[in-house]
């Protein structure tokens, strides 16, 4: 699993913004450009074991709905640089130029949708910049002041360290498994069988994960190409009767994800919650029969968290042993 806090790194970043068209003589903006600063901020992250993005100014429309707008969403923590741009007119005379500058209208507009979205921001502004441009008149940024782009990435470590930001956590569920994520026991109705289980993960590092559903939304047989949409059932959770579950942060829970019967082993039947459900149709459109290979999508849904999706493959390679793996990375024995 990859559990690297990802880090949203909004600055200024044309790599051609070296220094204002007017403010020419500025010899350090000049030497520095906006780009090669944010890409040193970044190597800097990276060695203190977090995963940075820094957000390119997209020119289009789909470009920042699928560049910037997702990463915001998925990102754990927030970098704001606010450089500057052009020098400003005076307010009384507008044929003079005032001794402040603006900042990046880009960067201001991300820094809002951050606030919205609740993200741990740590903001830096520029020496020179206007106090009060953009969102930063409306919210209590605290705003540390720089003058020397250079000893800017050194900087922003040192206030993370601080800050004691975590590296080894993500915003996020996770669904994985390996070779002895079984379970052998006696159910209620169908006897004895084998329970093979599917680890729900808390990627968090501090918030509990309330009211945990779990469904499987499709199920494509590798063989023929077609895949069966299922109508959503709710599956059940190992140990448990109820629907829901909560997860404590850095932790998991199982979720059962199919069962075998010792006097049926020529089935394999999904794990729907029996406790929920009152109709044998169910139980029916929940089952595997027969030799075959089997993608089975499982999803997750819970309070405060995004929606979290994973692929099995099943593959049953006689009437009694199967083989399940997750994706294109992870092997998994069932026997």
């Amino acid at each position: 699993m990859n559990e690297k806090a990802r880090v949203f790194i909004s600055c200024g970043q044309r790599p051609d913004a070296r220094y204002s068209r007017i403010d020419t003589n500025n010899v350090n903006l000049a030497k520095y450009p906006e780009f090669s600063v944010a890409k040193q901020i970044a190597k800097k992250l990276e060695k203190l074991g977090f995963e940075p993005y820094i957000a390119l100014e997209q020119q289009t429309l789909q470009g920042v709905k699928e560049a910037i707008f997702k990463k915001l969403e998925t990102s754990e923590y927030f970098l704001f640089v606010d450089f500057r741009r052009e020098r400003l007119y005076d307010e009384a005379d507008s044929n003079l130029l005032s001794e402040e500058f603006r900042g990046s209208l880009f960067s201001n507009q991300e820094l809002a949708i951050a606030t919205f979205q609740g993200h741990e921001v740590l903001a830096f502004q520029e020496e020179g910049i206007k106090k009060t441009e953009g969102i930063l008149k409306f919210i209590q940024a605290n705003c540390i002041p720089f003058t020397d782009r250079k000893k800017l990435p050194n900087l922003v470590a040192q206030k993370i360290r601080k800050l004691k930001w975590k590296p080894d956590w993500r915003n996020e569920l996770c669904l994985d498994r390996d070779q002895t994520d079984y379970q052998d026991a006696v159910a209620p109705n169908t006897g004895f069988g084998r329970y093979y289980h599917i680890r729900v993960y808390n990627k968090h590092k501090d918030k509990i994960t309330r009211n945990c559903l779990a469904y499987i939304e499709t199920v494509k047989d590798m063989s023929t190409g077609k895949t069966k949409s299922l109508e959503l059932v709710e599956l059940k959770w190992k140990g448990v009767i109820k629907e829901t579950v909560s997860i404590i942060p850095k932790s998991f829970r199982y979720l059962d994800a199919l069962h075998i019967n010792q006097s049926n082993p020529t089935v394999a039947f999904l794990g729907i919650n029996p406790f929920v459900v009152d109709w044998t149709g169910y139980e029916r459109e929940y089952q595997i029969s027969g030799i075959g290979d089997y993608e089975i999508n499982y999803v997750i849904f819970s309070e405060d968290f995004p929606p979290c999706r994973a692929k099995f493959r099943l593959h049953r390679f006689s009437v009694a042993k199967y083989h399940i793996s997750k994706n294109l990375s992870l092997e998994f024995g069932l026997s």
